[in-house]
């Protein structure tokens, strides 16, 4: 039998009281650690003969078997992997959760708005165990089916708040004992930048990116304590945002882990 094209393949039906703001995750780690963490839950499941083959933490109660392309008919995109969930609208925290902590260590998005720089830096905040990450209500990217596959299923793990302002939000922060450092290039907020390496990172931290091409706001700029820039002696003049985050947060860590080992 000749094979179908993907736009003419049929995508599975979904399962009855799916709720209107349900995602459709794919990716075998985005669906992976969506069911080890529990934290949505999972109403449908599909997979290809393949990965039921494969990958031995699927539920098969749950499973349904689909051909490839009936897959990428049912998410729009070719990169599922062979493996598709229907689940819970993503499970964001309130601010104060994040402050909660004992000495947090939080990283703050300014207006981001790339679901794969958002994935990225989620999966790197996890990696380091970062206690959370703020994100803008508008005009920035939200936890959607994509930035869950960029971060590697990071985000079925990572604590993430969604506020409406972030300069207010970072306000809050420093009521509540952080300190907030933010990345940025060249002056900003009318204050010049430090070497990343200069600042003291230990206790409370927030570390605030800011977008590609614009980086941080003014006001977010102003109200950071402090600014810091990494070092560029090449001929290209930034970094992807993906990239300096990695680089901050594993300064600031390796610094809290010397404080750690010293006490």
């Amino acid at each position: 039998m000749e094979r179908q094209p993907a736009s003419a393949a049929t995508a599975p039906a979904l399962p009855p009281g799916l709720p209107g703001d349900a995602q459709l995750l794919y990716g075998r780690n985005a669906v992976h650690e969506a069911v080890r963490a529990g934290r949505r839950r999972v109403r449908g499941l599909w997979a290809t003969a393949a990965t039921l083959a494969a990958e031995e933490w699927i539920d098969r109660d749950l499973v349904r078997e689909a051909e490839p392309d009936a897959l990428t008919s049912l998410v729009g995109s070719g990169d599922h992997q062979g493996v598709v969930a229907a689940v819970d609208p993503y499970p964001y925290v309130e601010l104060e959760e994040l402050l909660a902590h004992d000495a947090p260590l939080l990283v703050a998005l300014d207006e981001v708005q790339d679901p794969q720089n958002l994935g990225s830096i989620a999966r790197t905040a996890e990696c380091a165990g970062a206690t959370g990450l703020i994100i803008c209500r508008h005009r920035a990217a939200e936890v959607t089916p994509s930035a869950a596959k960029a971060s590697a299923g990071a985000v079925e793990h990572l604590p993430i708040a969604q506020v409406r302002n972030l300069a207010d939000a970072l306000t809050a922060a420093k009521d509540a004992g952080a300190w907030i450092y933010g990345a940025a290039g060249d002056a900003a907020g009318g204050r010049d930048p430090v070497a990343y390496d200069q600042p003291d990172y230990s206790g409370s931290v927030v570390l605030v990116m800011g977008a590609e091409g614009t980086g941080l706001r003014p006001r977010v700029a102003a109200t950071c304590d402090e600014l810091v820039a990494l070092p560029l002696r090449g001929r290209i003049d930034s970094l992807n945002v993906g990239v300096a985050t990695a680089v901050l947060l594993y300064e600031i860590l390796q610094q809290q882990d010397r404080l750690d080992s010293a006490t």
